[in-house]
């Protein structure tokens, strides 16, 4: 006999809500990761240019505080997205400690080819589910971020 399915958020392990976002999150990683390989981009490469196709010309620590990454991480990953050609960095004329990062043609130009790329795969993984679903979904994941931010910040 198959052990019964329950919809506690209480419960723990494989069938626990953080365990199951931690495999979704994985999961999505990898076909982002697939997508983006054939432009020589990570996961995190999208997140950045995400924010500069935005708002261009952001500070490095603005690009940080965006994705929640600290400076070493943000750093390394600027790094090879400029040796990629994708952006460059140029102090700020008002305040010399701020870099600014910018986007070249060529990370301009991803922007035209990546978002429809990544919709689709949006438009796979969302296939059967109402938009009600995916709102109540979003509400409830901004809901758990925000208790977990909370929790975090009193430790």
């Amino acid at each position: 006999m198959a052990a019964k399915k329950t919809n506690t958020p209480h419960q723990l392990g494989p069938r626990g809500v953080g365990y199951r976002i931690k495999v979704l999150s994985l999961l999505l990683g990898r076909v982002l990761q697939q997508s983006l390989q054939p432009y020589d981009l990570t996961p995190f490469h999208w997140l950045v240019l995400n924010c500069l196709w935005r708002e261009d010309g952001l500070a490095v620590s603005v690009i940080g505080d965006k994705l929640q990454q600290v400076g070493g991480t943000m750093t390394g990953v600027l790094d090879r997205m400029e040796e990629r050609g994708l952006i460059f960095r140029e102090r700020d004329q008002a305040d010399r400690r701020v870099w600014r990062t910018y986007l070249t043609a060529k990370g301009k130009e991803l922007g035209k080819t990546l978002p429809p790329i990544v919709s689709q795969n949006r438009e796979k993984l969302f296939a059967g589910i109402p938009q009600t679903d995916y709102e109540c979904f979003n509400d409830v994941l901004e809901k758990l971020i925000e208790n977990a931010n909370s929790m975090a910040s009193k430790a």
